[in-house]
């Protein structure tokens, strides 16, 4: 199955869990090279644009996010669009290590060749107990039941 444009429901589903399971990774150089020389990302309130700026944003951003783990949904997909609902937690090393989610939304572009040529992301962190958490060590990301009170 192809994972570049157009997309099919399967093969956007599945462009969706291997950015996922990338992103577990917390490897910036190899994540990076997902996405076109040129790619042109907004984070939060970050803009900025190729590969090196990409690496070196998440570079920052795992400094920061200690203990990160990821789910992806598709949310929507057309021709070289994918709409993806993430979730995911961390400690905060900016903040005393205290447990936190993120919940956002992402719209995806990509290139002929399957790369990303943009990402535009929008996340909000909520403080969480450690009660609270998903996505405990030894749990699958992927079977961790999410109600619809958090999609």
């Amino acid at each position: 199955m192809s994972l570049a444009p157009p997309f099919t429901e399967e093969s956007a589903r599945t462009k969706v869990k291997k950015a996922q399971d990338l992103w577990n990774t917390k490897n910036p150089k190899v994540i990076a090279q997902a996405y076109t020389p040129d790619s042109i990302w907004r984070n939060r309130s970050s803009f900025i644009v190729g590969t090196a700026a990409i690496e070196d944003l998440l570079t920052k951003k795992w400094e920061k996010e200690q203990n990160y783990r990821l789910r992806k949904e598709l949310f929507a997909f057309s021709g070289d669009k994918i709409a993806v609902q993430f979730w995911y937690e961390y400690q905060d090393a900016h903040d005393g290590l205290k447990w936190k989610r993120c919940y956002g939304l992402e719209d995806w572009t990509f290139a002929e060749d399957g790369k990303m040529r943009k990402r535009q992301m929008s996340g909000n962190d909520i403080d969480i107990s450690e009660a609270e958490r998903w996505f405990k060590d030894g749990i699958d990301v992927n079977t961790v039941e999410i109600s619809e009170a958090h999609w």
